[in-house]
């Protein structure tokens, strides 16, 4: 893992030595770290099914929102280390349970261990589909050296403006990387493909949260995908943000959405003439439950 002695595999480029005990802005180490894998039930149809999403959370992440559900996760690493083998073990367990796809959760950090992992696990049967969940902010070479290997992108299209990115989640370069990444995304797996359960076998699926205040900046994520990507691209709005850990630092977004703020961005969507998406119910704004690995 050479590339982890200068780390470059997102657009921070922070440079550190993870093998040398260094921490970027992530915080990752110099091994995966894995907080909880499980079926989940509570992603977009087209994922959870009726046996659930084998999902794996992995640790740290490569943003800083203040937001997150997850921040035990994502800003305290909280988890363990695993070995290559490790994860293809993993994999292979939540295939055996049932799942329908293999969730990959913030796994940005660790593409270097996913490629040979991912590989040992086809090799030893793997057969459903791998979804990258991720929050976009992603290095095109990262992402290329996934190609062949994930068969659906998931990623969340956050901001549009650098201001609230760099506020809410310390990036305020977030929209060009992040745009960038989606379309390689894209030019890997196309439009998303379902089969006759209404399962994803293949393709894009672009989430965004909408956040209060900003309905208008929501709007203007689906010109973009609506400007750059088929109209047959599939976008899942979602509705469930929490103002839970730091959000209480920045008023404007220390409550939960209206239902005139997301129904503003629900109309725009049909308005633009998209062919396919997900929405979610206002009481979808709760504290999500994890539960223990």
């Amino acid at each position: 893992m050479n590339v982890l002695k200068h780390c470059n595999l997102c657009p921070r480029a922070c440079g550190v030595n993870r093998h040398a005990g260094d921490r970027g802005f992530c915080r990752a180490g110099a091994l995966p770290k894995v907080a909880k894998a499980f079926l989940h039930h509570w992603e977009e149809p087209c994922l959870s099914g009726s046996r659930g999403s084998g999902t794996v959370f992995f640790s740290h992440c490569n943003l800083r929102c203040i937001f997150c559900q997850n921040y035990r996760i994502s800003w305290q690493g909280r988890g363990r280390e695993m070995t290559v083998t490790d994860l293809t073990d993993l994999f292979l367990k939540l295939q055996a349970q049932g799942a329908h796809n293999i969730n990959l959760v913030s796994p940005t950090p660790y593409s270097p261990f996913l490629v040979p992992a991912l590989r040992e696990a086809r090799e030893r049967g793997l057969a459903i589909p791998v979804v990258y969940n991720c929050n976009a902010y992603e290095s095109i070479d990262s992402l290329r050296s996934l190609e062949g290997l994930v068969d659906i992108y998931l990623p969340d299209l956050k901001y549009v403006d650098p201001e609230p990115a760099g506020r809410y989640s310390h990036a305020p370069y977030y929209f060009n990387a992040a745009t960038a990444a989606i379309l390689e995304m894209h030019r890997q797996v196309g439009a998303l493909v379902l089969d006759d359960h209404g399962l994803a076998r293949r393709g894009l699926l672009i989430r965004h949260l909408v956040l209060p205040g900003q309905a208008g900046a929501a709007c203007r994520v689906l010109d973009w995908i609506k400007a750059n990507l088929p109209a047959d691209t599939h976008v899942s709005l979602m509705a469930q943000y929490v103002p839970v850990w730091q959000a209480r630092r920045c008023p404007e977004i220390n409550r939960t959405l209206t239902p005139a703020e997301y129904e503003t961005v629900l109309d725009y969507f049909e308005s633009l003439g998209f062919e396919n998406g997900y929405y979610q119910e206002l009481d979808a704004a709760t504290t999500a439950y994890i539960p223990d690995f």
